[in-house]
Formats: C-alpha cells, structure tokens, sequence
C-alpha cells in the first residue's frame, strides 16, 4: 500500500486487536450485509465479479488477517512471498472514492479508496489508487498506481 498518513498531536492509543468478526457481524467492507453474505464468500472461493468487489474483500481480508487470500489475490508478478500482517491493527473504516472499468466486460480496472485504521500511534489512514487485472480469468490486485 502506498501511502499512510496519520494525525500528529493524538496521544496513542492503547493496542487492541479488531474485534471478533463472525458471519453475522456487519461486513468490514462497508457494504450493507453480514460478513458471510459479503466478503466471505470470496475468502471461501468465490470469485469476485468487479474490480471494487476484490477491493472491498482484500480490505476485509485485512480486517480478519487473512494474509492467505491477500496473497491468492495478488499478481504473480508483483505478489511478495510473505505477507506480516499486524495483529494489533484495526480496520476501521473503508471509503470507495473511484471507479475505472474493471466490469465482467474489462480486462483491467481501477479502485480509489481510504482506508481508516488505528493502531499503537493513533488513528490513521491510506489513500491508493490500486490497479486490477485479470490474470488466469479472475480479478488480482497488480500494484498501487501513483496518485500525485
């Protein structure tokens, strides 16, 4: 992810993990559905259909720490062979700001988001551009472009 801004003057925060997200809590995605009726199922194998689709699984993914999805989900040819991801961070929040392709009908696409956590130093968030492609006919996060 590209880039990570936080808010200076906040004391910080003490460290929790994210709380239990079962199938029937909200789905960390944003959208308005339980976690199992969501996202889930793409964590369970299923395909996601868009671009913004993938995006919004690969943020819960990170919500429920499931580096293993992240990993299937991403090029081969810019995917890292290990994924760390911080038990102590918490998702909090995710906003869609743009769309480009990335239909059934693309072969690429794009997605703009915020992503909103908390960890040790506070609150803080991630704004990217990220780039899908579809590779072996399935959607996969290629790479953040730049958004300068």
């Amino acid at each position: 992810m590209s880039r990570r801004t936080s808010r200076p003057g906040r004391p910080s925060a003490p460290r929790t993990a994210n709380p239990r997200i079962t199938p029937r809590t909200p789905c960390p995605c944003g959208l308005p559905a339980a976690y199992g009726e969501c996202c889930a199922r793409y964590h369970t194998g299923a395909a996601a259909p868009t671009c913004e689709a993938l995006m919004r699984s690969r943020y819960t993914a990170f919500a429920v720490r499931d580096a293993g999805y992240l990993l299937r989900t991403w090029h081969p040819a810019t995917r890292p062979a290990v994924l760390d991801l911080d038990p102590l961070t918490r998702w909090d929040r995710l906003e869609i700001l743009a769309t480009t392709e990335g239909t059934a009908f693309h072969t690429t696409g794009t997605v703009t988001f915020r992503a909103h956590w908390t960890d040790g130093d506070g609150p803080g968030s991630l704004y990217e551009k990220s780039r899908f492609v579809r590779h072996e006919g399935a959607w996969v996060y290629e790479t953040a472009e730049s958004t300068a």
